[in-house]
């Protein structure tokens, strides 16, 4: 087990993934995030059943700054509750773990 996470959240443009993508890096909370374009949700929100169009954010960061990370996120994101879930990196490359752990602040 490593201290080092990955947390998911989506956005509802791509200039809105970008926007969060770039500041999580700029703050170092984050060494790395991907965009994965156009993915399709579907989920339930007040009551309803919805579809939309969204962009997945994979965010690579330490135990250590989670709290702040999910802080950005809801001060960034435009959602009323943003996703952020957070996921245990078990193992990875040694140098790739390391790079994380000197990238984030």
């Amino acid at each position: 087990m490593t201290d080092k996470k990955l947390i998911l959240t989506t956005c509802g443009s791509l200039e809105e993934a970008r926007s969060i993508a770039r500041a999580l890096v700029e703050r170092q909370l984050a060494a790395c995030v991907n965009i994965v374009p156009q993915i399709e949700s579907v989920y339930r929100w007040k009551d309803e059943v919805e579809t939309a169009t969204e962009w997945l954010l994979l965010i690579k960061t330490t135990a250590e700054v989670v709290d702040r990370t999910r802080e950005a996120l809801t001060e960034l994101h435009s959602y009323e509750i943003p996703e952020c879930i957070e996921i245990a990196i078990e193992a990875g490359s040694t140098a790739y773990l390391d790079w994380i752990g000197q990238s984030v602040r």
